[in-house]
């Protein structure tokens, strides 16, 4: 059966691969800590009183608090990279897979927000080590992107003049969904995913 928790925000986050039970109720207040107070304000304190358990039941999961912002940031990272990768190699020209990765990455920052925001902006807090293991990650999402767009070059389907700032531009805009969007507002995750697959591809020049 699939295992859900519900943030604050009112966004369901799944957590499947995060077990035992007591785990997952202490990560998840962890991404609800993090996304509201930042990192470094966040104490152990603040997580295990979200989760309902003691500081010292935090300890039997996660030695560190940055062990909790690693394991969040990785299993972030991991899904926005299963997320471009299917769509990447899917059947269809470079423009349809394009709007499918773009779309695909835009719903998940909307709808997962609370989670992206931490994993996308709270990079820093971490350690040289997992820090490092996190930026192969986001080199290997960068490449996703870049092989469509480099593709539709290629193809003449595209008309782009730099693809690596082109790339750059692309996630960017994609990843900046999380810091703003509200779920009570005028566009539903959807919505703006389509809208921003349409931007793109007008940014490269999709004939």
């Amino acid at each position: 059966m699939s295992t859900a928790e519900e943030t604050s925000g009112g966004e369901m986050e799944p957590w499947d691969e995060v077990t035992p039970d007591a785990a997952r109720r202490l990560l998840v207040a962890a991404v609800e800590a993090f996304a509201e107070r930042g990192y470094h304000a966040t104490t152990t304190r603040d997580i295990a009183s979200r989760a309902g358990m003691s500081p010292a039941a935090l300890y039997i999961h996660y030695k560190t608090k940055e062990e909790l912002l690693h394991r969040i940031s990785r299993i972030g990272h991991d899904k926005a990279l299963d997320i471009l990768r299917t769509a990447a190699r899917r059947e269809g020209s470079p423009a349809e897979r394009l709007a499918d990765a773009v779309g695909s990455f835009v719903r998940w920052h909307a709808g997962r927000r609370t989670t992206a925001r931490v994993v996308q902006y709270e990079l820093d807090a971490l350690g040289p080590d997992a820090r490092a293991e996190i930026l192969g990650l986001r080199r290997q999402v960068d490449a996703e992107v870049r092989g469509i767009i480099q593709d539709g070059v290629a193809s003449g389907e595209f008309d782009v003049l730099d693809v690596h700032g082109t790339t750059l531009a692309v996630l960017s805009l994609c990843i900046d969904v999380a810091r703003w969007f509200n779920i009570d507002g005028p566009r539903t995750p959807d919505e703006v995913g389509a809208l921003y697959a349409d931007l793109v591809l007008r940014m490269v020049g999709a004939k």
